[in-house]
């Protein structure tokens, strides 16, 4: 595993060399949360294990659900996914998230449907904020998260309003399913970047 970001609160390593991209967020209040989870390996586990307990599996959509009863069962974790990911996902989900579900007093799921009809995006509000995209963004040319449109979107219109949306949040680093270590820009100053490019798109 790779480490990214390192914290007084909290750390976020990426997992691996997967697709879509999979993040260990290892908080000190929430544990560790594995966000999309790449197919179950014993070495990868142990891997997270020694960083922090596996607690979580958070699925921003189906598209990142792999191994999921795997996982559960190796490690305990409990699944979280939107009602409509959770029906796309093959393996048991455990908490289903409700409108304004709050996961701890300092992260929150931010539901921004239109590249699959559940798609959630993960916040960490306490400062320096964060936010796991997943399949809601893409790398752009210049490596930092931004809009495209992608042939199979359940609704493009609906991720450009939720994309708009962001405008209002501040958050220093962000992650996107497409993570490339080598090229992928996350931060420091991931809202002002982001925000920029796209009002370029939705212009």
């Amino acid at each position: 595993m790779l480490k990214l970001i390192e914290l007084f609160d909290r750390s976020v390593y990426y997992v691996g060399d997967t697709r879509p991209a999979a993040f260990l967020l290892a908080d000190r209040e929430g544990g560790g949360i594995l966000i999309n989870s790449p197919p179950f390996s014993v070495p990868v586990l142990e891997s997270i294990r020694a960083v922090s307990p596996l607690n979580y599996l958070f699925f921003p959509s189906r598209l990142g659900a792999t191994d999921v009863d795997a996982w559960r069962e190796a490690s305990g974790a409990r699944s979280i996914a939107h009602p409509l990911e959770a029906r796309g996902i093959s393996g048991a989900v455990d908490l289903v998230l409700e409108p304004d579900h709050r996961f701890s007093r300092t992260i929150e799921f931010l539901l921004m449907s239109g590249r699959t009809p559940g798609a959630c995006a993960l916040r960490c509000r306490n400062k320096p904020g964060m936010i796991f995209f997943g399949p809601i963004l893409d790398p752009g040319g210049d490596g930092w998260p931004t809009l495209a449109p992608h042939g199979d979107d359940h609704s493009f219109e609906n991720r450009v309003i939720g994309a708009l949306a962001l405008r209002d949040l501040r958050f220093d680093y962000a992650f996107c399913d497409g993570f490339e270590p080598e090229k992928s820009r996350f931060g420091p100053g991931a809202d002002a970047a982001i925000r920029e490019r796209i009002e370029r798109v939705a212009n």
